[in-house]
């Protein structure tokens, strides 16, 4: 009788590497409710053998399962959701049929707070019908060392002698058109689009941001 890969990838993930080894496509199958050997690995913090699958056998990362999850909703581990997060590059704002993030699913289970815990930085807020976010989807960026923003509101005198930069607009609209704008690697490619500007604007013109006088 053939061996269980799922049974391996729980107690024995050295045997499957070796079952895998001599047929590779056993790594993509799911079994009849869509568990994965990713599932597998990510739930019992094999770690090694999780990377092996996502980057020796190609197996997607966000393979999801018959309820609509990835494996980040079966980690017990911080270092597991942190493999599968910051190495593999799975989006934890990946929602399930329910419409819950793994974090809000693991928060709501109760069973693994540190690592409900870890997935709060990745939180990004609901997406709304004109493609925002609410709440914090990103934090700007602190205002450079030395300069002051200031907030109100300008006349049409004032804003007619501040044209948008179009090169500003035309790298938000580009990057704002990604796949991946709402994962933690496009925010912070906002974050730093936005920074720049920034400071750009504050050792330019002397418009919205002034230098402090001391």
């Amino acid at each position: 009788m053939a061996p269980n890969p799922y049974l391996l990838a729980a107690d024995n993930p050295e045997a499957l590497v070796e079952l895998l080894n001599e047929d590779d496509s056993l790594a993509t199958g799911q079994d009849e409710h869509g568990y994965s050997l990713v599932h597998a690995a990510a739930s019992y913090n094999h770690l090694d053998l999780l990377r092996i699958l996502v980057h020796n056998l190609k197996v997607p990362v966000d393979l999801k399962d018959e309820d609509g999850e990835t494996a980040l909703f079966v980690v017990e581990s911080v270092a597991a959701a942190r493999v599968l997060v910051e190495e593999l590059g799975l989006d934890p704002t990946l929602t399930n049929e329910e419409g819950m993030t793994a974090r809000e699913k693991i928060e709501s289970e109760e069973d693994w707070p540190e690592v409900a815990e870890y997935l709060k930085k990745f939180d990004t807020g609901a997406s709304t019908a004109n493609g925002t976010t609410n709440g914090d989807a990103f934090e700007l960026p602190s205002v450079p060392e030395g300069l002051r923003v200031t907030v109100g509101t300008m006349d049409e005198s004032e804003t007619a002698d501040q044209p948008v930069d179009p090169e500003f607009c035309r790298r938000i609209e580009a990057l704002a058109a990604r796949a991946d704008f709402d994962t933690p690697e496009g925010q912070a490619e906002l974050r730093q689009l936005v920074e720049d500007t920034i400071i750009g604007q504050g050792l330019g013109e002397d418009q919205n941001i002034r230098q402090r006088q001391d």
